[in-house]
């Protein structure tokens, strides 16, 4: 249960910073300074570029005073694309995905669902789209645990995992080398190694 609790919270975590980067947004129209709670932001002028942080942004973008850069954002297209690089990928090859890839489509996916609810016929668009999520995470969960049984690896073949699948990757690489010493431990301790 430790191992749950410790992931879970360190998915957490790789969230809480992710609400808390820098996205790239446009403004939609002129807006002064806006000051909140020991942030002040803008002022905005319409057209002009900006950075400010997600959580900031998202709330601006209510609004209709900004609204995100296209590459910013997930989108079905974007997902299809991720899909499609990924199954015809060998099993040794993890390909590179967008950056905050999950966390970015667990808003996607969050979003989808929202607009299913107040319009069913976007209820498919929800169900395609998350089927197709699934799929990634399953194509690359098989990759991970394919990496972490094997001998450790090195920083290169690791440099496409996501901060989300190199916190699994170390799990699973730790608890299969303990299971692994555990199985040729001999009974008073002594390894077979030993005999």
């Amino acid at each position: 249960m430790q191992l749950q609790t410790g992931v879970a919270g360190k998915i957490k975590a790789l969230d809480f910073m992710f609400e808390n980067s820098l996205v790239k947004v446009i403004a939609n129209r002129n807006c002064p300074e806006i000051k909140l709670a020991g942030l002040t932001v803008g002022p905005f002028e319409e057209g002009n570029e900006y950075e400010v942080l997600y959580w900031v942004a998202r709330e601006l973008e209510k609004f209709g005073v900004v609204r995100f850069r296209n590459e910013e954002l997930l989108d079905s297209a974007r997902l299809y694309k991720i899909h499609w690089k990924e199954r015809v990928q060998t099993a040794g090859q993890i390909s590179e995905l967008p950056k905050d890839f999950y966390p970015k489509l667990r808003r996607y996916l969050e979003g989808l669902r929202e607009e299913g609810a107040k319009h069913p016929e976007k209820m498919r668009e929800y169900e395609k789209a998350k089927q197709l999520a699934l799929d990634i995470l399953n194509l690359r969960l098989k990759k991970v645990v394919s990496l972490a049984s094997a001998p450790a690896q090195t920083e290169h073949i690791l440099r496409n995992l996501t901060a989300e699948e190199r916190l699994l990757y170390e799990q699973i690489y730790k608890l299969i080398n303990k299971w692994k010493a555990q199985l040729l431990e001999h009974e008073n301790g002594e390894g077979l190694e030993g005999r």
